[in-house]
């Protein structure tokens, strides 16, 4: 490698080494302060602005990988900006080293405006913009060593036309105390927002409620290896948000406001939410985006204050018909009034299997409300609660082309066999769940082929909130065969052969799958 080639290469490992210093530290400083992280601020604006069909993509075929993946691509654009950075500033003369830290000062120009534009329910702009800022500031010293070891001792550039001899022993000095910054930095971070969010979550005890959900009824499971358990473990529960960055916040900083349409505004520290009355419910969440026979559906057991409680004691005016929940991040979400004080169990959730909520499904609080997707019900990180009119304002997701009211469809799925299963010929086992939120599952059906539709096992109702297992047994002769299944509700409503997208209002269809049996 010539002497050129050598400079130039070690340009662009330069700029890539102050890039990943500069992060690590602005990272650091958005662990420290609770800050926005450029790269994080960044990543939210480009799946706020990302068209519809392709977050339905990304949701569907990468599930809870999109965030680190979207994480992980604009960190490579960065280091191939820095990389062409240092690559400029590797050349002798002022000029190119002055391109270099324009360009350098560019990429932290543009973390910052992302900074200040992100959403934000509680952050100060001045708090939002800090790691943005020391990014910036460090971003430009680091590439500023960089082009310096570039150059010879003296730091007298030499004539365009001398061959651009450097110091490498002072180079590699500078890129490996520019590494060790950024991994330091990083492995700081880690131990610091790992240690101190489970500090802060394991210090609050989940309090024993007033009014428990007691045992679960005997025969709420079916004795069939492979099927969705009855209680979904926490670790197992699927997630699917707009952030890439989970908050992890100090309970006791949390606050809840509740104001709008009402008599009496309230303002709740966790506290003062526990020391309410407390109701455990099994219930059974489901996202929107799952599409026909998906994953995004899950069943737990919650504790949580009654939403109807606080309302009755706000005093709700008349005109009101929603409530705009404001999650910490700044999402909004727009719920139907009426599920909230009809007597459903809608709850402000602080617990989620006998512990408080993990950090991935909201801790401190989230709302659960039984009957209506998450997008219109389920605001994790939840920090203000506005009663109000749903023609006053409008919501994160009926911004982005979802339905403005969301009752989950009634639906069913096959866990056991998975689609295309070598089984064995002869006697045979299908089984899955089916849910009908607020109307509770009556009939599930199985159909083999082209044949007609057999009823098949229900497992025993817990309650019209959660989902239900069921088996069927059946001959399974030689060749391929399909499964299909589908639900009747309590209502006597028959689930919809329509096939629908997820988009507006929650997938429809029957799921089925194709085994062959040897």
């Amino acid at each position: 490698m010539t002497e050129i080639a050598a400079r130039r290469a070690a340009g662009a490992i330069g700029g890539v080494t102050a890039a990943a210093a500069a992060l690590g530290l602005g990272y650091l400083t958005a662990d420290l302060s609770g800050g926005l992280w450029p790269v994080d601020a960044v990543g939210v604006q480009v799946i706020d602005r990302t068209p519809g069909p392709i977050k339905d993509w990304a949701v569907r075929e990468l599930g809870t990988a999109d965030r680190p993946l979207l994480r992980v691509g604009i960190c490579v654009t960065l280091g191939l900006a820095a990389a062409l950075a240092g690559l400029i500033g590797s050349k002798p003369g002022p000029r190119p080293r002055r391109t270099a830290i324009a360009v350098t000062a560019l990429l932290g120009a543009v973390g910052i405006f992302f900074a200040t534009v992100s959403r934000s329910a509680t952050t100060s702009p001045a708090i939002r913009l800090l790691p943005a800022l020391v990014t910036f500031a460090a971003a430009i010293v680091a590439m500023d060593l960089v082009l310096r070891s570039l150059h010879r001792r003296s730091g007298t550039p030499p004539p365009a036309a001398q061959p651009a001899g450097f110091d490498r022993r002072r180079f590699l000095v500078t890129a490996a105390a520019l590494a060790a910054a950024s991994a330091g930095s990083a492995a700081i971070s880690t131990v610091i927002s790992t240690g101190t969010g489970e500090a802060a979550r394991t210090k609050f005890r989940v309090p024993r409620p007033s009014d428990p959900a007691g045992p679960l009824r005997a025969g709420v499971s079916v004795d069939v290896p492979g099927v969705s358990r009855f209680v979904t473990p926490n670790p197992k529960f699927y997630r699917v948000d707009t952030l890439l960055q989970v908050p992890r916040i100090d309970p006791d900083d949390w606050e809840l406001r509740i104001h709008g349409m009402v008599d009496r505004e309230l303002r709740l520290s966790l506290g003062d939410l526990v020391n309410r009355r407390l109701i455990e419910r099994d219930i059974t969440l489901t996202c929107v985006s799952n599409e026909v026979g998906g994953p995004y559906v899950g069943n737990a057991r919650w504790i949580g204050v009654p939403i109807g409680d606080i309302l009755d004691e706000v005093g709700v005016r008349p005109g009101a018909d929603a409530v705009k929940s404001t999650s910490i991040d700044g999402l909004t979400i727009g719920t139907p009034l009426s599920a909230l004080d009809d007597g459903r169990d809608a709850i402000f959730a602080i617990a989620m299997n006998g512990e408080p909520l993990p950090f991935d499904h909201g801790f401190p609080v989230r709302m659960v409300v039984p009957g209506l997707y998450g997008y219109v019900s389920a605001t994790k990180w939840i920090v203000d609660f506005e009663v109000t009119r749903f023609e006053d304002f409008s919501a994160y997701w009926t911004d982005r082309g979802w339905a403005v009211e969301a009752p989950i469809k009634t639906a069913s799925r096959i866990d056991v066999p998975k689609g295309f299963a070598t089984i064995k010929a002869g006697p045979a086992v299908a089984a899955g769940v089916a849910w009908a939120q607020r109307r509770g599952v009556a009939k599930v059906e199985v159909q083999v082929d082209d044949g007609p539709w057999q009823e098949a096992t229900l497992a025993a109702e817990d309650t019209i909130d959660t989902w239900r297992q069921w088996s069927f047994r059946w001959i399974a002769t030689p060749g391929n065969h399909k499964l299909t299944v589908r639900a009747t509700d309590g209502s006597g409503q028959v689930q919809t052969t329509d096939r629908a997208a997820p988009r507006p209002n929650g997938s429809s269809g029957l799921h089925n799958t194709v085994v062959t049996a040897e």
